[in-house]
C-alpha cells in the first residue's frame, strides 16, 4: 500500500500476457482445440459461455456468433435471441447459484472496460456479503468456485430446464 492506494501486479499481466490470434469470443464460438472453452449454449445466433475469469461464480456471457463490437450491430433475429438467452439464463442461475441479485451489461470500448473487442453482456450474479478482507486489504478476490465446476452446474441445471423450458 503507498498514498492509500492497493496494487494488483496480475492484472497488468493479464492485460499484457500473450493473446491468441483472432478475437477469443470467435475462437469460443467455432469451438477450436486451441483454447479453453466454457460454452454451456450455443444457439445459431449466440453463445453462452462461462467468463473464465470470473467476478463471482456463475458469470456468464452471452454474445453474438457474429463478430461485432457495438449493440448497435445486432440484426433483429440476435438481438432477440440474446435478450431471450438473458432471460432463460437468469432463471437457470436462479437454480443453480441462487444468488441475491445481479449486475448486468455491456462494456463496450477499452476505457469502459471491454477488454474483448467483441460484443457481449455480462451476467453478473451478486451474493450478500462477498466483500472479503482479501478484497479490502489486497484487492483480490477469492473464487470460491472453479469455472470448470460452474460450467458442469450450469449444463446440469440447463439439462433439467429444458425439460420444462422451450429456449429457442
Amino acid at each position: 500500500m503507498n498514498d492509500g492506494y492497493f496494487f494488483n501486479f496480475q492484472k497488468l499481466a493479464y492485460i499484457k500476457g500473450r493473446k491468441i490470434d483472432g478475437c477469443i469470443l470467435c475462437h469460443i464460438s467455432s469451438h477450436p482445440d486451441k483454447i479453453v472453452d466454457l460454452t454451456v449454449y450455443q444457439n445459431r445466433y449466440c453463445n453462452v459461455s462461462v467468463n473464465l475469469y470470473p467476478y463471482n461464480p456463475g458469470h456468464l456471457l452471452i454474445f453474438p456468433v457474429r463478430h461485432i463490437e457495438d449493440i448497435r450491430e445486432l440484426s433483429g433475429e440476435e438481438s432477440s435471441a440474446l435478450h431471450k438467452l438473458e432471460k432463460h439464463f437468469l432463471n437457470i442461475l436462479d437454480i443453480s447459484h441462487s444468488p441475491a441479485g445481479y449486475n448486468i451489461g455491456y462494456n463496450m470500448g477499452l476505457v469502459a472496460g471491454g477488454s474483448i473487442r467483441h460484443l457481449h453482456l455480462h451476467i453478473i450474479p451478486r451474493y450478500p456479503n462477498e466483500t472479503g478482507i482479501s478484497d479490502l486489504l489486497a484487492g483480490k478476490r477469492i473464487l470460491v468456485e472453479d469455472p470448470h465446476q460452474t460450467v458442469e452446474n450450469i449444463k446440469k441445471t440447463l439439462q433439467g430446464y429444458l425439460a420444462e423450458n422451450v429456449i429457442d
